[in-house]
């Protein structure tokens, strides 16, 4: 069943059509928090974003669009967790990943992959994960951070460079 046919049900009242939302996109939100945020604050802001799609779905006048809605909703989510967080006098404005010593070298390019994402400014490291983790087409991604989709392509451009410096000055070569 496709989300769209979902939303419809789910705007008409049926509760297992919100469940079944919920289920298929339980991880991919928790994922796009994830990588924006901590993990201790990237349960409770995934928790709130679902209590506002719950509450908004009987207004989404497009359900075909529920993707970027549900992404806009999350990366509203996200923005006013790091402005908290910033307006409280917190240092960081991501917790950084640290790899740990473990045999498996797929675990130890993940750890550092983490980490360098982590290391990213907030804009593009929020377009690579929409862009490239949670498969969103460009326009989607402009969508949802409410930028022309010029700026989308050049914030991608920029992350990919950050990334590549960050990976090469850690010693991996592409």
């Amino acid at each position: 069943m496709t989300d769209e046919l979902l939303v419809l049900r789910a705007q008409l009242g049926e509760r297992a059509a919100v469940a079944e939302l919920v289920a298929r996109w339980r991880v991919p939100v928790w994922t796009y928090v994830r990588r924006m945020l901590d993990a201790e604050r990237a349960d409770d802001v995934t928790q709130e974003i679902w209590l506002a799609v719950v509450r908004g779905l009987p207004r989404l006048r497009d359900p075909g669009r529920f993707a970027p809605w549900l992404f806009t909703i999350a990366r509203r989510s996200v923005t006013d967790r790091l402005r908290d967080q910033y307006t409280h006098g917190h240092d960081t404005l991501a917790a950084h990943d640290t790899a740990t010593e473990d045999p498996v070298e797929a675990m130890v390019d993940r750890a550092e992959l983490v980490s360098a994402l982590a290391g990213l400014p907030v804009p593009e490291r929020e377009i690579l994960a929409l862009f490239y983790l949670e498969d969103l087409p460009v326009e989607d991604c402009a969508q949802i951070c409410r930028i022309p989709t010029g700026t989308v392509k050049s914030r991608l451009n920029r992350a990919r460079r950050l990334l590549r410096a960050h990976l090469e000055e850690k010693g991996y070569r592409p």
